[in-house]
């Protein structure tokens, strides 16, 4: 065959492997354009937050300075604002651009497969361009639908591990073009820009430089054995990662500051949780079932208990194999070092969360691992073809399915911490979820029942003191809320939000002194809190200062223009002043926010009887 013909026979492999990847990633991600927004983040991030809605100057300007829930990740919000000037508040947009960019990245782990399985023992003394193809798809289909990748697909708020993924693959495939000999020195500047896009995607992205690091001693040979470590070869490798190291550690510093993380655990605590991560990580890959939207730290970490025994145990048996055949089998080493740096900020060495672990946390590592595997599947390749092509097939078929399954677990809120609940019963978040849900919905006692298990099986989570009190105060139960608050406040002092609902509840006491303090306090420690603007608003009109409580129902509108009960509030402080037609349009936008929102149809009509004449 001719070097022309063979070259076109690549590109219809290669273009057919990539509409198939697409096509099957999409499949089993389908369900997710079912899904809404989850009472995770997305509310927060999305339905709250009316600042990322679009590409204006004002809305990039805020993209481009917020550390939003400790977050710095401008690029991601300017895909968030364009979907949002696409589809609006319709979440079938938002998770179709999820799959999208996840497709997209499975297509560039197929691409980067190809260069780096060409390498591996399977094919450097026996090139086959069609099995090269179907190990390099059979690793990209391994990092797609394995269930997983659930969590950060289906999850409109992981949107940021996508797009810095997105960026993290062009920019190892740039750097791998921009080492071959006598590669223009542009294709080194696009590597550093790519980085750094993926940087201001998601900070986790800052792992890179370690992991080119190992490709220079591994897969480039320009590091250590033969090429040294320190002489001017070698020092020209160093001063290449440079900027990447420097980028690194610059988002690594701002993401501490950022993230302000809570109280630490010990050294040995960091190494016990960290160990179990791994372990855990490694598990979940091999049998992924059981998967959780939420696996909770526990309460006490003891690094002697069963649970983090075996897991150094496991850490250290499969680091001691990887290096024992770092010689004769030296892709395992690299693979298994390159998976340990990439998962190095999520391992819990700065503990932020209340998870243990998460299935997202092995979005950017998992492509390591597919890899690996699909090395594995060569070497059993060039034996025999019908079994482990069959073998290979089903695996995927069963990672499909369990995908297909999984996504529909982030339908909606309620399914998501019902399947918490389900695997752990124990939960705190799980119950306070549920709580939160059924609270929103009026179903007091069953909120309540929910929430005192959360903050039994965690007297220290603070937010579950905090919606406590909330569903008793509702009940009329406002001494036992109070309780509640103070509880919240005593784990975290600058926590405004029970001092918000703290003034609510001795307002209903008629202690307007009292509630006045604290919704104050609340709006110094949170000076954009809208709803201690509305309640600060409502006190004030309850004590004849309408003129002083406008401002505040004007600031609540400005933070959150849905906010029904600002617009209600305001429109009785217009008629306090007399101003009934300025009442009128106040009671017809609470209206237009919640339609079957009861007190303001009523006092639309008193407003409306008032101005006949």
């Amino acid at each position: 065959m001719s070097t022309g013909a063979r070259s076109l026979a690549a590109d219809r492999r290669n273009w057919l492997a990539i509409a198939f990847i697409v096509l099957v990633t999409c499949l089993a991600f389908f369900p997710a354009l079912q899904n809404g927004f989850v009472t995770w983040d997305d509310d927060l991030n999305f339905l709250d937050n009316h600042r990322y809605r679009g590409l204006g100057l004002e809305q990039l300007q805020w993209m481009w300075t917020t550390f939003h829930l400790g977050h710095y990740v401008p690029l991601t919000w300017m895909t968030l604002g364009l979907d949002y000037v696409i589809w609006g508040m319709n979440p079938a947009g938002y998770h179709f651009t999820n799959v999208l960019l996840h497709a997209a990245n499975a297509v560039l782990l197929y691409v980067l497969a190809l260069r780096i399985l060409a390498y591996t023992q399977a094919f450097r003394a026996n090139p086959n361009p069609r099995m090269l193809t179907i190990a390099a798809a059979f690793a990209a289909l391994l990092f797609a639908i394995h269930p997983l990748r659930v969590e950060s697909v289906a999850w409109v708020t992981e949107r940021r591990d996508m797009l810095s993924l997105f960026f993290y693959l062009l920019c190892v495939l740039f750097y791998m073009r921009s080492v071959e000999e006598n590669a223009p020195r542009r294709w080194l500047a696009l590597s550093i820009a790519m980085f750094l896009f993926a940087l201001l995607s998601k900070a986790t992205s800052m792992t890179l430089p370690g992991v080119l690091l190992i490709m220079n001693v591994f897969r480039f040979r320009r590091l250590g054995g033969t090429a040294g470590w320190w002489n001017p070869g070698a020092r020209r490798v160093y001063l290449e990662i440079l900027p990447f190291a420097v980028l690194s550690a610059a988002t690594a510093v701002m993401s501490i500051v950022a993230l302000k993380p809570p109280d630490q655990l010990t050294l040995s605590g960091k190494i016990a949780v960290s160990s179990y991560s791994l372990a855990f990580y490694l598990w979940k890959t091999l049998v992924p079932v059981r998967l959780s939207p939420l696996y909770e730290m526990p309460t006490t970490v003891d690094p002697g208990a069963p649970m983090f025994v075996v897991s150094y145990a496991v850490v250290i048996g499969v680091t001691g194999l990887a290096l024992a055949l770092r010689r004769r089998v030296p892709d395992i080493a690299a693979g298994w070092l390159v998976f340990i740096a990439i998962l190095l900020p999520m391992l819990g060495l700065v503990q932020n969360g209340p998870q243990i672990a998460a299935d997202r946390y092995t979005y950017h590592a998992a492509p390591v691992l597919a890899v690996m595997v699909a090395a594995l599947l060569a070497l059993v390749l060039r034996r025999s073809r019908t079994l482990p092509l069959a073998i290979g097939a089903i695996m995927l078929a069963m990672l499909g399915t369990l995908t297909w399954r999984q996504t529909q677990v982030w339908r909606d809120g309620h399914s998501l911490w019902s399947h918490v609940v389900r695997l752990d019963p124990e939960s705190s978040m799980g119950h306070a979820g549920l709580g939160n849900l059924l609270l929103r919905q009026g179903r007091l006692s069953d909120a309540t029942e929910h929430l005192e298990k959360s903050v039994s099986f965690n007297p220290r989570y603070e937010e579950g003191h905090n919606n406590l009190g909330i569903a008793l105060a509702r009940q009329g139960r406002f001494d036992e809320a109070i309780t509640h608050f103070e509880h919240a406040l005593a784990i975290r002092i600058e926590y405004a939000e029970p001092h918000s609902n703290w003034g609510m509840a001795l307002a209903a006491k008629g202690d307007v002194d009292g509630a006045m303090q604290h919704y104050q306090r609340a709006l110094e420690i949170e000076p954009d809190l809208a709803d201690a603007h509305t309640n600060l608003g409502n006190l004030l009109v309850r004590t004849g200062k309408a003129a002083d409580a406008i401002p505040h129902y004007e600031r609540a509108l400005a933070l959150r223009p849905d906010h029904a009960d600002a617009q209600l509030n305001w429109g009785v402080a217009l008629v306090q002043q007399g101003n009934i037609s300025g009442a009128i349009d106040r009671f017809r936008q609470a209206l237009a926010i919640q339609p079957d929102h009861p007190e303001a149809r009523e006092y639309l009509q008193r407003a409306s009887q008032l101005r006949k004449p």
